[in-house]
C-alpha cells in the first residue's frame, strides 16, 4: 500500500476518528487536558507504526502532562483501536505535538488587534473630517450673509 492511497488516507481518518472518541470518552487520565483534539494521524504504509497529531489548548505544563498521559495509555488505545477497527496489523501509536490550532488563535487575536485600531484610526480621521467640514459650512453661511447685506445695501 502506498503512503497517499485512497485505502491509506481511509485508515488514516478512520483511526484518528476512534482515537478521537477515545481520548474524549473513555480515557479517564487526569493528566489528559479535557481540550485535547486529534488533529491529524499518519498510519505508516506498513501499519505497523503511526503518528498521532495532538493539538492541546493550555499552557506548557498541561502541554506535558497531556503527552505523558497519553504515551501511558498508548497500549490501551492501541487494544481498543484493534478491536474496533479490523486491520491486519494494529499501528503502534506515537504522538507528537502539533500546536497550528494555538497557532491559528494567536494568529486570529493579532489580526483582530490590527483591525481594531485601524477602524479607530479611521474613526478618527473621520471626526476631524467631519470638523474641518463644520467650519468650511460656516464659512459659506457667512459669505452668503454678506452677499444678502450687500444687496440689501445696494437698494
Amino acid at each position: 500500500m502506498r503512503k497517499n492511497s485512497i485505502k491509506n488516507t481511509r485508515i488514516n481518518g478512520e483511526v484518528q476518528r476512534e482515537l478521537s472518541t477515545l481520548i474524549s470518552r473513555e480515557i479517564k487520565d487526569p493528566r489528559i487536558n479535557p481540550m485535547t483534539s486529534v488533529v491529524a494521524v499518519d498510519v505508516a504504509p506498513d501499519l505497523k507504526h503511526a503518528k498521532v497529531y495532538i493539538s492541546v489548548l493550555g499552557d506548557e505544563d498541561s502541554r506535558k502532562n497531556t503527552l505523558a498521559g497519553l504515551r501511558s495509555a498508548a497500549p490501551y488505545m492501541r487494544s481498543q483501536l484493534a478491536r474496533s477497527i479490523n486491520l491486519r496489523n494494529t499501528p503502534e501509536l506515537t504522538f507528537v505535538m502539533d500546536q497550528s490550532i494555538e497557532y491559528g488563535v494567536n494568529m486570529s487575536k493579532l489580526i483582530d488587534e490590527v483591525n481594531k485600531d485601524h477602524n479607530h484610526n479611521e474613526n478618527l480621521q473621520d471626526t476631524e473630517n467631519e470638523d474641518e467640514d463644520d467650519f468650511e459650512d460656516e464659512d459659506d453661511v457667512e459669505d452668503e450673509v454678506f452677499t444678502v447685506k450687500d444687496e440689501y445695501d445696494n437698494e
